[in-house]
């Protein structure tokens, strides 16, 4: 059965990207590109990505994906990703990119069979990751949590989770950063 995974990295004081969406203060940071060890692991367990429009348009536009569709597989490798969007996106031609709008509950069952064996990785945003706890489907939270701060932003995880759904499973140290692991325990449907 795949696991649902929230794993992002956040400012010191809780934003996952600045106001305007931007994740630039990420990779400004020692280590912000990511792939240690620990990442690789983790990225080899992934069946499917899903992800919010936000986090998606910014990755296309940072990374002129629409024209360099070759770079994706830097990103994401061959993975099926799963877009939740209200609006209309840009597509990466080549890509397996499923746009889907509603409730997430309603994507689950073909995201969990294009998953298989493997586990489904929340990449951002916040909210997307706070509606599948919503619906019971969260199983696992893990923050970096960068040597950076902003003023405002988009918050980490915008929904109330308090100790009874949240237990620490694991702590470490990468590079610059520091990484939480939670176990999230179901709440009330």
């Amino acid at each position: 059965m795949s696991r649902v995974i929230f794993y992002t990295a956040t400012t010191l004081n809780g934003f996952l990207a600045d106001d305007d969406d931007s994740l630039d203060w990420l990779f400004a940071a020692p280590g912000g590109e990511g792939g240690d060890e620990d990442f690789q692991e983790f990225l080899s367990g992934i069946g499917v990505l899903v992800q919010g429009s936000s986090t998606y348009r910014w990755v296309v536009e940072h990374e002129d994906l629409v024209a360099h569709p070759e770079r994706w597989p830097g990103y994401y490798g061959d993975r099926p990703t799963w877009v939740f969007s209200t609006r209309e996106q840009p597509r990466v031609p080549g890509v397996d990119i499923r746009f889907a709008s509603g409730d997430v509950r309603d994507a689950w069952p073909e995201i969990e069979q294009a998953a298989g064996d493997r586990d489904v990785w929340v990449v951002g945003g916040g909210d997307l990751a706070g509606q599948f706890a919503d619906a019971g489907l969260l199983d696992e939270i893990r923050v970096s949590i960068a040597p950076a701060a902003l003023p405002s932003g988009k918050p980490l995880l915008p929904r109330r989770l308090g100790p009874d759904r949240l237990e620490l499973t694991g702590v470490r140290r990468a590079g610059a950063f520091a990484e939480l692991s939670y176990a999230v325990r179901a709440g009330r449907q």
